[in-house]
């Protein structure tokens, strides 16, 4: 039985964790990623959510929601554990993400990736996420394509 919980601070490691293993698997830890780290309650401090995927007390799966301000939400860190890899565990995140969104009454959410990682971008346009833009990004400079949908 999987579950998702929202903004639990008793998970933040795992969040943590989750991110930075999935990030140096295909790139490297960046200036962001760091400052992220050292406080990721700052997500929902500013409005933000954080989700945990959770079976039988393990984190299996995080997501989180930046508010950027006006309706605009970014879609952020999605990660799944290697070792959970493969079972729809994204899925949910991303289902569990748009409901919230739309309970919120969000207008637009947006997400920054890489083009390299095809399965996430399978999924992004699944969900109806369309590009806006390719090319270097100005703050991640492992990202270079950035997708968007209106909630």
């Amino acid at each position: 039985m999987i579950k998702i919980i929202e903004n639990s601070k008793d998970h933040l490691q795992d969040f943590i964790r989750l991110n930075e293993e999935w990030i140096s698997h295909y790139f490297k830890i960046e200036e962001t990623d760091k400052k992220l780290a050292a406080n990721p309650y700052q997500v929902v401090d500013n409005g933000g959510f954080l989700f945990f995927l959770i079976s039988d007390n393990e984190v299996l799966g995080v997501c989180a929601l930046f508010n950027e301000g006006d309706g605009v939400y970014e879609l952020a860190r999605m990660a799944v554990s290697p070792a959970h890899q493969g079972k729809s565990y994204s899925k949910h995140l991303m289902e569990h993400c748009l409901a919230k969104l739309k309970s919120i009454q969000a207008k637009k959410v947006y997400l920054v990736s890489n083009t390299k990682l095809e399965a996430a971008i399978h999924l992004y346009k699944k969900f109806e996420f369309q590009t806006v833009s390719e090319g270097p990004h100005p703050i991640y400079s492992r990202a270079n394509i950035v997708m968007e949908r209106n909630v």
